[in-house]
């Protein structure tokens, strides 16, 4: 599949693996349609890149305000024929210490972001992508969906929700609109803010935007990315040695 003079949607597009896959993007000759919360990210994405980027400001928390930008995406471009939901949270949570009342609100915009907002793109621009001679969804999961981590069970099962619906979604395309490619990158720990001063061995965002297009170029149905990639051997020779590793990591 080639990127060059694609139009792309990037989600989380102003910090991390969003700016690194908008950076590599534009170096491919696309153009990136980069959402985010941030206006001052936004604002220095267009000073950046120029009318190589249209930033757009979205909560991606907010399931109406999501619904609304989908269907008004396609005509505002028209060329859109590759959409890359990046955008995530995680919170850590220890919900035997934590009083419910208070975490409620957070762990439902985490699942908001991590799953609603995927659902809601990849299914409310499919009539549009429907109609493009060659697209792709590509969303990007994590080995936390494999092997969840004690310390962010809300993001670790809202990346397996992500993972699942993209398999279920590949297959109804499969059958009925061959030439929309769904993808699942499953991410490693990358070096972002979202981990910072979490975990050790990370990947650059930069090497990970890098891989997960170079995976799309190559039509791969899933990419894993950096260590990622031992873990479906690992959890095929022992599911709970894998279980283990993170369980205590």
């Amino acid at each position: 599949m080639n990127l060059t003079g694609r139009t792309v949607l990037v989600t989380g597009g102003t910090r991390g693996i969003g700016r690194a896959l908008t950076r590599r993007l534009v170096a491919l000759d696309a153009h990136v349609v980069a959402v985010g919360r941030d206006p001052d990210g936004l604002a220095r994405l267009g000073a950046e890149y120029g009318d190589r980027v249209s930033a757009e400001a979205l909560d991606l928390s907010d399931p109406e305000a999501v619904g609304d930008f989908a269907d008004g995406l396609p005509g505002r471009h028209p060329a859109l024929s590759v959409v890359i939901n990046n955008a995530g949270v995680q919170n850590l949570s220890d919900f035997l210490t934590a009083d419910p009342r208070d975490t409620r609100t957070v762990l439902r915009r985490e699942l908001a972001v991590n799953l609603d907002a995927v659902i809601t793109l990849s299914t409310g621009l499919l009539p549009h992508l429907r109609d493009r001679p060659s697209a792709a969804i590509v969303n990007i999961s994590s080995g936390l969906a494999i092997v969840p981590k004690p310390s962010a069970p809300v993001y670790c099962a809202a990346k397996s929700a992500v993972r699942t619906f993209t398999r279920a979604l590949r297959y109804q395309c499969e059958d009925s609109a061959p030439q929309i490619r769904v993808i699942d990158a499953i991410l490693p720990l990358v070096d972002t803010d979202m981990t910072a001063g979490r975990g050790r061995g990370k990947i650059s965002a930069a090497e990970t935007a890098r891989a997960v297009l170079e995976g799309v170029r190559r039509e791969r149905t899933e990419i894993y990315v950096g260590k990622a990639r031992f873990l479906p051997a690992l959890m095929r020779i022992s599911p709970s040695l894998g279980h283990r590793a993170l369980r205590h990591g």
